[in-house]
Parts: C-alpha cells; sequence; structure tokens
C-alpha cells in the first residue's frame, strides 16, 4: 500500500483492512485512535491525538457533544479491541468527569459503530 493514505480517514462505510494497517503502523503499531460520532454513526480513524480526529468531524458536520473518543486494537478480539478512553472524554456538563466513557449504553453505541466501520478485532492482513 502506498502512502497516500491521509492521516486521518473519515469512514461512514467499513475501513479497507489494508488501509486500517497503514493508519495503525504509522503512530502506534498495535492500534488505533478513533473518534466517533454517535448521532451520524460515523468515524475519524488514524492520527496522533483524538483531538485531530475530533477536529475533523466537526469540520465535516458534526457537533461536539455528540463526539467520544476511543482506541481500536486489531487482533484482540470483540471483547478485547475497544478501548474507551480519551481526554476529549472528559465532560462534566455530560455526566462524564474522566477519560474513561462511564455510561454503559453511551460505551455500547460506541463499540456498535467501530464494529461496524472499523472492525471486530481480527488481525490485519
Amino acid at each position: 500500500m502506498s502512502d497516500d493514505v491521509p492521516d486521518i480517514v473519515l469512514v461512514d462505510r467499513p475501513i479497507d483492512p489494508r488501509v486500517l494497517r497503514r493508519l495503525a503502523e504509522r503512530h502506534f503499531q498495535d492500534m488505533v485512535k478513533f473518534v466517533a460520532d454517535i448521532d451520524r454513526g460515523v468515524a475519524a480513524v488514524g492520527g496522533e491525538l483524538h483531538a485531530d480526529e475530533e477536529a475533523l468531524l466537526l469540520e465535516n458536520g458534526s457537533r461536539q457533544e455528540h463526539l467520544w473518543g476511543a482506541n481500536y486494537y486489531p487482533g484482540r478480539g470483540e471483547d478485547g479491541c475497544i478501548e474507551y478512553t480519551s481526554l476529549i472524554n472528559i465532560r462534566p456538563a455530560q455526566g462524564n468527569r474522566s477519560m474513561v466513557i462511564e455510561d454503559a449504553a453511551l460505551r455500547d453505541r460506541i463499540r456498535d459503530i467501530a464494529l461496524g466501520l472499523i472492525g471486530r478485532g481480527e488481525p490485519l492482513p
């Protein structure tokens, strides 16, 4: 795969596993950061900071209160591939006082988006 893959990819349909591999290799090797828009059902994947993904989604019509950050780990299976931690998740006004997404229903929505668009925790090709 060439280096023409952008640093952050907006996804509204399942990402090509080869693109996901390239994004993972670019910064963290074993994972990618992502921000999910729980209203629009889309995500920004890749990059070094969740804030960069958040900014890209905002530029593309998302609203900040719908954006939540997490990390995706290929190869860990469905039950272990998502970590619901990001600095952008600290939102006392929305009832989330830590970097970890505390609301189980919100985590389920983010999980659905991630499993549908990023992967189900399978190893990358």
